[in-house]
């Protein structure tokens, strides 16, 4: 573990080095012990975010600063990651209905080497794991994408992409939440108002349907 700098109001405990569940565990489970313990109001605390691979906490700079509060988060967090166990406790599962019409289908068939059927069957079958909620507000942050399923990004983005729409982009698969720029690779639709429901440390699977 080790302590980033974000500025005078911001401090990022860096916990893993790469994006997998059990790392992502640990700092969900952080992340709730964190934020229903009383160190917020003492120290000022009024955000804390977590991440693939840490956790930020973001507090008033008029009152306190970086030192004090990595003087007094590191002993606490070391000793609840000492504690922490495999699960962060169970959260919600959810299904998400989706309409596999995507315009980059074809793209990412192309360049997987799999049918459109495979890709379905692929995308569909993991249990995933949102790991955080980021980039637009309710914009879910998966972890279980099937490697054979990782595309790169489009070489030139999309100016406007559907609220809705069901993407992959390298080694991760999201949803966006509302019409926006990106360069993910669509491959289908769903209702964007059921992400409102997600939270991190809840767990999804897409399942095919030919309507919403």
């Amino acid at each position: 573990m080790y302590v980033q700098n974000l500025g005078d109001g911001s401090l990022s405990f860096v916990i893993g080095d790469r994006i997998d569940r059990e790392t992502s565990r640990r700092i969900l489970k952080l992340y709730k012990t964190m934020k229903n313990s009383s160190l917020p109001g003492e120290l000022s605390i009024y955000d804390i975010v977590p991440s693939y691979c840490s956790l930020t906490f973001h507090f008033d700079p008029l009152k306190t600063d970086c030192v004090v509060m990595e003087e007094e988060l590191w002993p606490v967090i070391a000793s609840q990651l000492r504690k922490a166990k495999s699960s962060s406790g169970k959260g919600k599962s959810f299904h998400i209905p989706v309409i596999y019409r995507g315009e980059d289908l074809n793209r990412v068939s192309r360049l997987t080497g799999l049918t459109v059927k495979q890709i379905i069957r692929r995308h569909t079958y993991p249990s995933y794991q949102v790991a955080m909620i980021g980039f637009r507000p309710h914009f879910p942050y998966l972890i279980g994408l099937d490697r054979k399923l990782a595309t790169r990004r489009l070489d030139t983005p999309r100016l406007k992409i559907c609220a809705g729409s069901v993407g992959i982009g390298g080694s991760q698969t999201g949803v966006y939440p509302e019409d926006s720029p990106g360069g993910w690779n669509i491959i289908g639709y769903t209702d964007p108002q059921l992400l409102k429901e997600l939270s991190p440390g809840d767990t999804l699977k897409f399942c095919e349907v030919s309507r919403l």
